[in-house]
């Protein structure tokens, strides 16, 4: 793990996300809505998410992690890691069903359920971080994030 900073995105895996995302908006540049079910489903085909959530990895956390981190930052900015231009402005579309895959990530990382040896490496890696304060509370705050976000959804009666 390259980092030089407590949040996915100021990691080698992080801009490993980044860089994803940016090759997902340019192939869909025809269209400014750029639906997270959809980064979702590649991120999956690329290998950035298990098959399901029972296979943990690193990578797969910090892909989590990233892709919270990024749509965070849409909602305070409007922008998507500073991609949109003047005259482009893009709308990430969210449904629950993607928002809860992210979510339980982010849930099963601060229950720290372990994989098949036992523990979950990336706490395991922070929790010897002098950084683990500040790594704890922007996982906190992921997780806000996304249920809020889930919370704002229309409700399907």
């Amino acid at each position: 793990m390259g980092a030089w900073g407590y949040k996915a995105l100021e990691s080698d895996e992080g801009l490993d996300v980044v860089a994803f995302l940016q090759e997902f908006m340019e192939q869909h540049k025809e269209s400014n809505q750029l639906p997270l079910s959809g980064i979702v489903q590649a991120m999956k085909q690329q290998g950035f998410f298990g098959k399901t959530l029972e296979d943990i990895d690193f990578f797969y956390d910090m892909s989590a992690l990233a892709l919270a981190e990024l749509y965070s930052q849409y909602l305070n900015t409007g922008t998507i890691y500073g991609q949109e231009s003047k005259d482009r402005q893009i709308q990430w579309v969210v449904d629950e069903s993607s928002l809860t895959f992210i979510l339980r990530y982010l849930q099963d990382i601060r229950d720290e359920v372990p994989d098949q040896h036992g523990s979950r490496e990336i706490v395991e890696l922070w929790q010897e971080s002098k950084s683990w304060p500040e790594w704890q509370s922007n996982l906190a705050y992921l997780i806000q994030t996304v249920e809020q976000a889930i919370n704002r959804l229309p409700q399907l009666k």
